[in-house]
């Protein structure tokens, strides 16, 4: 009888510490489900109309070289990079300026380089709007993690360095350039001219392909209501169309895009 009441007792605490056991995770699954239905509940709400789009990037390929010399019978190069320019041309939903519309800060991160070969050493610039689609290589703009521009509303700011005007008049301008795809190189094939443009690369036997790369970066928005946004953007550098190819000297595409900024703060 005294061993019937014991296992009676083991099997009446099993069952309470099951019950509580059952109990903790059904609360905590509850817990978390009404967590996460506030946050999405409050991303919804911050998101009901949205401020800010990337409506169309323009991108611009051609190529170059550094340190040229040449005789009468070669031409000896340093240095061959190709380069695509960029702009991200950002608009409000709004004709109205207002605070919630004009920034206040904006800045890029979580860059991302996605090549198909290892031809070349590939970076992201910065790239002033006055030298955009001309070969402009500097050292000193390279975009190592995260890179941020300045805010004006000053007409007469100076366009040449990293400034953006508050009511979104200018686009975002970076370069992508990939560098040291030939170096030391001679051609002796000078039959044609040699202009310094995307035709060097079929001058220095160059294949489209092993150039392929995509980029992807996050674009990051403060407005004067010091309200967060974000968006994230991706494209393929352009070498080649259905009507020409960078071996041409150069590609220009327009890409029509609708890259909505999620408010998070």
């Amino acid at each position: 009888m005294k061993i019937k009441k014991n296992i009676l007792t083991i099997i009446t605490i099993s069952l309470v510490i099951l019950v509580i056991f059952l109990s903790f995770f059904i609360f905590r699954k509850l817990f978390f489900r009404k967590n996460c239905e506030k946050s999405f509940l409050e991303f919804a709400d911050k998101n009901q109309s949205p401020v800010f789009s990337i409506t169309n990037i323009t991108l611009f390929s051609s190529a170059d070289a550094q340190n040229k010399t040449n005789t009468a019978n070669s031409f000896t190069l340093q240095n061959l990079y190709q380069y695509t320019d960029i702009a991200l041309f950002i608009k409000n939903f709004s004709d109205e300026k207002n605070l919630e519309n004009t920034l206040k800060k904006v800045s890029i991160d979580n860059i991302k380089i996605s090549k198909s070969t290892n031809c070349g050493n590939a970076n992201l610039y910065f790239k002033s709007i006055n030298n955009f689609a001309k070969s402009d290589l500097v050292s000193d703009n390279i975009i190592n993690n995260s890179f941020e521009f300045n805010i004006s509303s000053d007409d007469n700011a100076d366009l040449n360095t990293p400034i953006l005007y508050n009511n979104l008049a200018n686009p975002l301008t970076f370069s992508y350039i990939n560098q040291n795809i030939k170096s030391d190189y001679t051609i002796t094939d000078i039959s044609s001219p040699i202009t310094y443009d995307g035709s060097l690369l079929k001058k220095c036997n160059i294949n489209l392909e092993d150039l392929a790369c995509s980029i992807s970066f996050d674009v990051n928005i403060t407005n004067n209501l010091d309200q967060c946004f974000k968006t994230n953007v991706f494209f393929n550098i352009p070498l080649s169309s259905d009507a020409q190819s960078i071996y041409d000297g150069n590609i220009i595409q327009k890409n029509t895009t609708n890259y909505v900024f999620y408010r998070y703060k």
